[in-house]
């Protein structure tokens, strides 16, 4: 039943918009366990990465590293197998102490990449290890399955980072990252996974997709 309108103005009968053009819809949720990498492949496991909403959006929920040293990453894939998709990057940060010194707000180049095919990292610098240390992101993926344009990406990761031990000198950071998958083939899967160090000891990954507004 559609929204009824009376003559005093008055409303009744409408109906639920769940699912209604722009809403986000959950697709999969993958939990981290001692985990290398976690992948998300279009047609494996009910994940759907296709045409079948034109943004997708993967939130990254307290993810803990195993290890003081890695540096959160994701890569694509066009086959369902091999993750090493050309890519161009650009990122930028803030971050501040719990000490509160070295506040600072910066383009980090050292984290492009220009025509690459490695992974590439959404965090920057240490990830903390301890054990209340997690990390956060959201990162939007638009119309992956075009045949036709590259495949822009963007991403914003809140965290914990340290210095090289992993447990001193904690201060909060945020970092950007924004690019584009080189191809005009069509991506079919997004992987995650530590880079340089460790594993993705515990937390969840999920996909959503956005529908047409």
């Amino acid at each position: 039943m559609g929204l009824v309108k009376y003559n005093n103005n008055s409303l009744t009968a409408v109906d639920d918009v769940s699912g209604s053009d722009g809403s986000m819809i959950l697709i999969k949720t993958l939990t981290a366990s001692a985990s290398g990498t976690i992948s998300f492949v279009d047609g494996t496991s009910d994940v759907v990465f296709d045409g079948t909403y034109p943004i997708y959006v993967f939130k990254l929920i307290s993810i803990h590293p195993s290890a003081g040293d890695g540096y959160l990453s994701f890569n694509g894939t066009t086959d369902g197998s091999n993750w090493n998709v050309t890519k161009t990057s650009t990122t930028f940060y803030a971050h501040h102490s719990e000490a509160d010194s070295t506040p600072s707000l910066g383009y980090a180049g050292g984290y492009d990449i220009a025509q690459g095919t490695g992974f590439q990292r959404i965090l920057f610098d240490n990830n903390g290890a301890d054990t209340d240390m997690g990390h956060c992101a959201e990162i939007y993926f638009f119309n992956p399955s075009s045949t036709t344009f590259v495949k822009h990406f963007m991403s914003r990761c809140v965290g914990i980072n340290t210095n090289a031990d992993g447990t001193t000198n904690p201060y909060s950071i945020d970092a950007h990252v924004a690019g584009y998958f080189n191809t005009t083939s069509a991506l079919t899967g997004i992987q995650f996974k530590m880079d340089n160090t460790g594993n993705m000891d515990t937390g969840t990954i999920k996909l959503y997709g956005i529908k047409d507004s």
